[in-house]
């Protein structure tokens, strides 16, 4: 790639100074979330409309020349490395939330618009858009769509596969599509699926049509501990089993909890082993019943402490210090690695405690905090970069418990993507005939594997060096 030629040609499409070449100044670029893999990216080009994007991809198709798509980077898989042979593109200026329309319950924005910016923007009408991940004040709704993030209400609510209607698309070759409608159903395959989720590997997302939905009349938030993490998960399945569906059901390790109690002063149980933070939303003789007969299973099951918010600053404080569980890990150890893998609910108990004997194996700490009800793990495993084969012992351990989660009737990921990270693993999970339907997907959508090449599914040939290693 002639850097200098190419930087030219995209000063003809954008403004100058959003064409970024300088190697000090594309460092910031260099990895997402995930910073133990890192690259320097050929150009960074930062467009600020649809039109721009088409201009910039087809000039890149012209010419193929790789592109890595990018949002906040807050990603935690690897997904937005870049390619030091080709272009990084960053959505980061496509941030505009271009219309709400309060009776039909849409709201049509830009990319690079953060996840939090929405419900924010229609509170006024008593509205909010579901998928909340734990970067929700960062994350944008781009990178959300690319790996079709969750949150904590997730388990009642969707993912962000179920809140989006609409996706303006910018193809490979420049072409501008529309895939999903506002309607209640749209004609031929499911692209929606298809694209979200798909990790920038299918196209570029210029806009998302995301479903509102009405803002609870009613919520409130139990806080149970537990002296055992198994009674804690069994706490779990057994609360599902009595086809009560909470908003948001989440657990934490006695690491998480310490951590995030210093960090937040949310009123913990420090002394407990797991802690459950289960919200209960609807009306208020719904969520009063709700509470009766969650707090009657946490019982069941031995919890230690059981606390319901009595108002609305507490609920958030209960939540604040589960939101601010990855940043206060943080300050416990210099390094950690987040896993990201989905199990059944019924194997929560005997996938924690293999989780804990594997830890006690590779003598690494493990901070457990995750969304409970719906089964997607986060184990993050603490480690010290500075000391030689540390981290690789640490990805070693990961890719263990991505292997348990799997054998558990799990997969690899929930919410993070597989990106880089996570290659190997997509062998545990699917076949080679399995991943030949999937490169046949790309091969169709982006022939010449110019979109975030190397990410999400690995090669046939890739499959091989895996399998021998």
């Amino acid at each position: 790639m002639d850097t200098a030629a190419l930087a030219a040609m995209f000063r003809d499409l954008v403004d100058a100074q959003y064409v970024v070449a300088a190697d000090e100044s594309k460092r910031p670029y260099e990895c997402d979330g995930l910073s133990v893999y890192k690259e320097m990216p050929g150009l960074v080009v930062m467009p600020s409309s649809t039109e721009e994007v088409r201009a910039i991809m087809r000039l890149c198709h012209r010419r193929k020349v790789p592109v890595v798509v990018r949002g906040a980077g807050t990603g935690l898989s690897g997904g937005a490395l870049p390619n030091p042979n080709g272009v990084l593109l960053s959505l980061a200026r496509l941030s505009r939330i271009l219309q709400i329309d309060p009776e039909a319950g849409l709201a049509r924005v830009q990319p690079g618009v953060t996840n939090l910016a929405i419900s924010e923007a229609c509170a006024p009408y008593g509205l909010f858009y579901a998928p909340d991940p734990s970067s929700q004040i960062a994350c944008s709704i781009g990178g959300n769509v690319a790996e079709n993030a969750g949150g904590v209400h997730c388990l009642k609510y969707g993912l962000t596969v179920h809140n989006v209607v609409q996706l303006t698309v910018v193809t490979v070759e420049g072409e501008i599509i529309t895939v999903g409608c506002e309607g209640l159903a749209s004609a031929g395959p499911d692209l929606m699926a298809l694209v979200i989720g798909s990790e920038g590997m299918l196209g570029v997302v210029t806009e998302v049509t995301v479903r509102l939905l009405p803002v609870p009349s009613h919520c409130q938030v139990i806080l149970a501990s537990f002296d055992e993490l198994e009674h804690a998960g069994d706490a779990v399945s057994a609360v599902i089993a009595e086809g009560i569906i909470p908003a948001g059901f989440e657990m934490m390790d006695s690491h998480a909890i310490r951590a995030a109690e210093d960090y937040v002063g949310a009123g913990y149980d420090t002394d407990a082993e797991a802690l459950l933070l289960c919200e209960l939303d609807g009306t208020e003789e719904e969520v009063r019943y709700s509470i009766e007969q969650v707090t009657e299973v946490f019982r069941g099951h031995g919890a230690r402490s059981i606390r319901v918010s009595q108002n609305e600053a507490e609920r958030l404080l209960f939540w604040k210090g589960r939101k601010s569980a990855f940043p206060a890990v943080g300050r416990i150890s210099p390094d950690y690695y987040c896993m990201d893998g989905t199990i059944p609910r019924r194997s929560l108990s005997r996938v924690l405690s293999e989780i804990s004997r594997l830890s006690h194996e590779y003598g690494l700490r493990v901070a457990n905090v995750f969304h409970a009800g719906d089964g997607n793990l986060h184990p993050l495993i603490l480690f010290d970069e500075s000391k030689p084969g540390e981290l690789q012992k640490a990805e070693a351990f990961g890719a263990e418990i991505l292997r348990l989660c799997v054998a558990a009737g799990g997969c690899i990921t929930g919410e993070h993507g597989v990106g880089v990270e996570k290659l190997p693993q997509m062998l545990d999970q699917f076949s080679d005939a399995e991943l030949a339907q999937l490169n046949a997907i790309k091969d169709a959508l982006d022939p010449d594997a110019l979109l975030n090449p190397g990410k999400g599914v690995p090669t046939l040939k890739r499959c091989q060096e895996y399998r021998s290693t």
